[in-house]
């Protein structure tokens, strides 16, 4: 059987510092986290995992602007969650960094109210997909939501030929489904509810999509 293959945020290890600025200055960041964590909806008192939270930025961002929440980020990386600890420290903000897959959650069942995620979905294979998401059904609490921003269909035709970038770096298994616009018919395959693409952002790498959808 073959094994899942664990990928750095941009594919390579080497490229790990690098991170925060090339996300910064290619896909709109700011702008999609926002819409992002305006969609969500957060309410004083929840608990949120931020999945494959990688440096903790929208962590982070979730947290200042909503202090009254619990926010957990699980990554896989331990160097990349060593970056996120000493920025949360930096920022003054508490939040709870843990060291795991997203297709096997060290977490309860109904942990949490709310499971958000940003650029990681297109770094599994469909197969890892489907078993990240069911997984993300089992800690949702009955009524919780899930909110992803990820790579999706290319709105145009000059999108199409930036998301090249991003399939040549992550490689056209894990981003196939994405660039097909599929992520939101999975997400319904493993179980949830109201699933809808609500909004997207071009950049130079190509079409960032958001999703929800409801346990």
């Amino acid at each position: 059987m073959k094994e899942a293959k664990f990928i750095p945020a941009l594919g390579y290890d080497v490229l790990t510092p690098l991170y925060d600025a090339v996300v910064r200055l290619t896909v709109r960041e700011k702008k999609f986290k926002t819409a992002l964590i305006s969609q969500a909806n957060f309410a004083d008192g929840q608990r949120i995992l931020d999945l494959a939270c990688g440096t903790g930025t929208l962590a982070i961002l979730i947290k200042a602007n909503y202090p009254k929440v619990e926010v957990t980020g699980i990554d896989g990386d331990a160097k990349i969650l060593a970056i996120a600890e000493r920025k949360a420290a930096k920022k003054g903000v508490d939040i709870q960094f843990n060291e795991g897959l997203s297709f096997e959650l060290p977490y309860a069942d109904e942990s949490f109210e709310r499971v958000i995620s940003s650029l990681f979905f297109h770094h599994l294979t469909q197969k890892d997909k489907l078993k990240t998401l069911r997984e993300v059904w089992r800690v949702l609490k009955p009524e919780g939501e899930l909110h992803i921003a990820d790579w999706g269909l290319p709105s145009n035709f000059l999108m199409k030929i930036a998301s090249r970038g991003i399939e040549l770096l992550d490689g056209a298994e894990t981003t196939g489904d994405n660039f097909k616009g599929l992520l939101p018919s999975l997400v319904d395959e493993a179980g949830f509810q109201e699933v809808a693409g609500t909004d997207h952002f071009d950049s130079l790498f190509g079409t960032i999509s958001l999703v929800k959808a409801t346990k």
